[in-house]
Order: structure tokens, then sequence, then C-alpha cells
């Protein structure tokens, strides 16, 4: 199995396959790749229907683009929906949660790194290596 987190070539140009990156299972209804360069990461998220993301917030700038499906959002206060071909913005510090109102495919663009998405992922990988 490959984690494209590990693949940076000497020169930091790499190339990642989708199908080549482990699929990361989060909870019964929601699973994700992540592709990682040194500031920013890129999160391809697979979400069934009334999958709920809850309430937080992070220092990451966060771009979410939905491929297919729907997104309801809470952020910063306000409701909003998220349709195939739509991206939304999230500055940083910002709280914000999503409930996937269909099965949605998505991908979110999260800038500096979110730590916390790395590890949980480097956890993955050593659990898989033992």
């Amino acid at each position: 199995m490959r984690y494209a987190h590990d693949t940076m070539a000497q020169s930091g140009v790499s190339v990642h396959r989708w199908d080549e990156i482990a699929l990361e299972k989060i909870t019964e209804m929601c699973s994700r790749k992540v592709v990682a360069g040194a500031r920013e990461m890129l999160v391809q998220s697979y979400l069934k229907r009334g999958c709920l993301v809850p309430l937080h917030q992070h220092d990451s700038e966060q771009m979410t683009y939905v491929l297919q499906g729907a997104l309801k959002f809470v952020v910063g206060g306000e409701e909003m929906t998220v349709r195939d071909g739509e991206v939304l913005h999230i500055p940083s510090g910002v709280a914000h949660q999503a409930e996937a109102l269909d099965d949605t495919f998505e991908l979110d663009v999260f800038s500096p790194l979110r730590q916390t998405v790395l590890a949980a992922s480097q956890d993955l990988v050593d659990e898989t290596i033992e």
C-alpha cells in the first residue's frame, strides 16, 4: 500500500495516483484519501448521506469542492448548501460543520497542513506496517 505523503522525490516534485492511495475509513459514514505537500494538502472524501462532520475549527484555510452530491454547511452560524460543481471557501479559524444531504464525493484543500489529519493518516500507516 502506498501513502501519498510518504512519496516525495528528492526534487520535491511528485505525481500521485488516487487509485494507489490507501482509503482511510474515518467512520462507517466517511472515508478519505490524503495527499500532502510541504504547505498544503488535498483530501478526497466520500461521505454517505446523513454523515455529520461535527462543528470544529482549525488554523487552516479550507476550500471544499463538491464533485458529486450535496453538503449542508453551517459556517460562522450561517447555513448554506454546496452542490455539484460548487466550491466553498472557509477562512482560517472559522467554526463550521457539514452534513451530507446525498452520498457525496468532494475534495478539500487545506493550507497550512492540518496536522491532525496527517497524524490520523500516519497512524493508519503504522497499523498497516505492524
